[in-house]
């Protein structure tokens, strides 16, 4: 048996290899997975180890100490893997390239008529937790909810609505569109969902830094802690029992008249995805979804031809439970939809940071066409 492994990137100093095989049939989908069960592995793609599959691209990331047996164990089943890629790391990120998680208070100061930070919670560690508010005093009108960063290492995610906040203030008055929507609409933006994660993911985590009652493991996947289908690995304790996740229900609750779209944002795939990822079946308003998600991804590859697929998150990637988009949709938001940015693989997590500014240019167009498309199709 003989996998082929493209170039793949690594998130933090400690970690030694990366690799990105594709197995071609069960068997080999299956010492994969032997693999996981002996070996501390962490699933980038897919993030949990029951969804490796035939014909799936598979990233994970192994620490120092294991990179040997794992080497060891790909060699004897001649899976080829790629070199150390530390080096990569160290050339392509710096801290001030992706900005502290608090970058974006600085922007009220700047623009104190057009932006405003509300307090909301605070994190596991009591670190606080804003929304940002962009747009008019008026509550009544329509919104859009956007939060980024929900998984710590997907620091594109973030880096794209600290950049979006700054550009609207910035454009507001100059760019007829960018005009027209803040003069007609709200938007609230939640530029760092996992606050403690990400100031961690500095070293290296996933998920939130809440402790575990009879665990030893630190932390809880936000993204599956959302009171829909909740059943899943790092789930947390129960549905909305982290303070992260509690505070921006309550939030999104709080404001449930005047939101008509939820958009979230991960890395990394490329895609579109839409409800739903607990169940097979279609929402009702399906192709309409298909539609927005249709000439996003369209308008989006105008900029640089980057390719996006978009669909329904079970039929796209894998199933999924918990997820702050079904929760989103299933109360009442019909217009919801994550972003998977850049890009497909061969840096995974470690997007370059020359291509943070592309990425962010490309998205916005596809975001300014959502808004545009609330306000002329909802009521």
């Amino acid at each position: 048996m003989r996998l082929l492994l493209p170039p793949m990137g690594l998130i933090a100093a400690a970690l030694a290899i990366s690799p990105v095989l594709k197995p071609q049939d069960e068997e080999q989908a299956n010492i994969i997975k032997d693999l996981a069960k002996t070996n501390k592995l962490d699933f980038w793609y897919p993030d949990a180890t029951h969804h490796v599959a035939a014909n799936m691209t598979v990233d994970f990331r192994v620490g120092e100490n294991e990179s040997q047996a794992i080497q060891s164990a790909l060699d004897q089943n001649k899976i080829i893997l790629i070199h150390d890629l530390q080096e990569e790391v160290d050339k392509q990120h710096s801290y001030a390239k992706y900005n502290t998680w608090d970058k974006t208070e600085k922007m009220v100061h700047k623009r104190p008529e057009m932006v405003s930070h509300i307090k909301i919670g605070t994190t596991a560690e009591d670190n606080p937790l804003y929304v940002l508010k962009i747009g008019k005093k008026d509550e009544r009108r329509k919104a859009i909810f956007m939060d980024c960063g929900i998984h710590a290492r997907e620091w594109i995610s973030p880096a794209f609505c600290q950049w979006s906040v700054y550009q609207a203030t910035k454009t507001y008055g100059k760019n007829k569109i960018m005009t027209k929507l803040l003069d007609r609409m709200n938007f609230y933006v939640l530029p760092v969902f996992n606050v403690d994660g990400y100031i961690w993911s500095w070293t290296q985590i996933l998920k939130n830094r809440s402790k575990n009652q009879d665990s030893q493991c630190i932390g809880t996947d936000l993204n599956r802690n959302f009171d829909v289908s909740w059943n899943y690995t790092y789930r947390g304790p129960a549905p909305e029992s982290e303070r992260e996740t509690k505070a921006a229900t309550d939030f999104i609750r709080c404001h449930l008249k005047s939101i008509e779209a939820y958009i979230t944002f991960h890395s990394y795939s490329q895609m579109l995805l839409f409800p739903f990822g607990y169940m097979s079946e279609l929402p009702p308003n399906h192709e309409d979804l298909v539609k927005v998600a249709k000439i996003g991804t369209n308008v989006l590859s105008t900029r640089y031809e980057t390719h996006y697929i978009y669909g329904t998150i079970a039929s796209t990637i894998y199933p999924t439970s918990g997820s702050s988009l079904d929760w989103a949709y299933i109360l009442g938001i019909k217009h919801t939809f994550a972003f998977e940015l850049r890009e497909k693989g061969k840096f995974g997590f470690l997007l370059a940071e020359s291509r943070i500014k592309s990425t962010c240019k490309e998205t916005m167009l596809a975001v300014k066409f959502i808004a545009k498309y609330i306000l002329k199709h909802t009521s």
